[in-house]
């Protein structure tokens, strides 16, 4: 299996800018999650993790006129060049690729606004717009598969380097909270009154949440390789998972093969009451009771299109760091596989963790990083 590096990574969240910030204080116990009423979202009270948007469109007109660009698109905007920044990387090159991952984008701007097109509201439109401020002469690939967009568009920026046409992808994923999205959420009954908790035996629903996070895969460099993953669908239903963990388990078997067991998992961990007990018997079917679990999920909210990789980042530096983080939320063991939790970090060397997704339509992926 062909090892590509992360040769740089940012994330903006409601924690913080950069990496290093937001685990810091996600370590420091810093909630992401606050009860929100704004009736923008919901009639009522509603636990969100919102980002700092006065202060985002602040540090955006430093370089560019925000009238001229949507909120969602100056968070991506912000984010990628966070990471293309790191890297020193021109993004003109031909062999340097951006990697679009979201689920709803502009969504927001369903109402209409004075001066913005209609085609804001169309995925491709958005990541050309995009790609061209951000200097890329290549076209972008757009990835948006529910709530697995995040870790697919890190498996599809893997293969396009194996492919032999690019030696760099950029990745970044983005969404942003709505009244479209909460309401699409609140009619499935799946929103938690409360910050979620993952894993939890109270568990009753999840939190959503808003970030950009951006990964730079790249042939070599960087402490932290991404090894493998793969994509499967259960076909069970169009919201519900399967009961059996039937699709996630085909997944985690192929990123894994015969004779690798991870150190961690990252699971993927809504906390609603199926997504949860799914994820845990696919992985006691998969052999892997007693690894270290944890979700990022009771401190960012479920960020949706950029979840996969603001997750993806954060456990790559805490291999780095030789912290696997607690699951915020988390008191009781609510789920009926063996799976191990806990609700504050642990110190452990990391040499291989596993991220797992699962989302709408019975779509799952995993994918397998491996410290160097």
């Amino acid at each position: 299996m062909k090892a590509l590096s992360i040769t740089a990574a940012s994330v903006i969240s409601p924690l913080g800018r950069g990496v290093e910030e937001n685990f810091r204080r996600l370590l420091e116990g810093e909630e992401g999650i606050r009860e929100v009423d704004d009736r923008r979202f919901s009639p009522g009270v509603l636990p969100l993790a919102l980002l700092p948007w006065q202060e985002l469109e602040e540090r955006f007109a430093r370089d560019r006129d925000p009238s001229s660009f949507t909120a969602f698109e100056q968070l991506v905007l912000l984010c990628a060049g966070d990471a293309l920044e790191k890297t020193g990387l021109d993004p003109a090159h031909p062999r340097t690729a951006l990697v679009f991952s979201t689920t709803k984008g502009n969504v927001e701007e369903l109402a209409g606004r004075e001066g913005f097109s209609a085609d804001r509201l169309r995925l491709a439109y958005t990541a050309g717009l995009l790609a061209k401020e951000l200097g890329f002469s290549s076209a972008p690939t757009v990835i948006s598969n529910a709530c697995i967009s995040g870790v697919v568009a890190l498996i599809q920026a893997r293969r396009m380097i194996l492919s032999g046409h690019y030696d760099h992808v950029v990745v970044v994923g983005a969404d942003v909270v709505s009244s479209f999205i909460v309401s699409g959420f609140e009619s499935f009954k799946s929103l938690s009154t409360k910050a979620c908790r993952p894993f939890d035996e109270a568990r009753d629903g999840l939190s959503l949440g808003e970030a950009a996070a951006a990964i730079v895969l790249s042939r070599e460099g960087g402490e932290v390789e991404l090894l493998g993953g793969a994509i499967s669908n259960d076909a069970n239903h169009i919201s519900g998972p399967s009961r059996t963990g039937e699709g996630l388990l085909l997944a985690i078997q192929k990123t894994l093969g015969m004779d690798r067991v991870p150190d961690v998992i990252s699971a993927h961990g809504t906390a609603t009451l199926y997504n949860d007990e799914m994820e845990s018997i696919a992985l006691k079917r998969a052999g892997l009771e007693g690894i270290p679990v944890n979700s990022l999920k009771g401190v960012f909210g479920h960020t949706l299109g950029a979840a996969g990789v603001l997750e993806t980042a954060l456990t790559a530096e805490g291999m780095v760091q030789n912290v696997f983080p607690g699951t915020r939320g988390f008191a009781r063991h609510g789920v009926s596989g063996g799976i191990s939790l806990s609700g504050s970090a642990l110190q452990m060397e990391q040499n291989l963790a596993l991220k797992t997704a699962s989302g709408f339509g019975g779509c799952n992926a995993a994918l397998l990083l491996k410290r160097k």
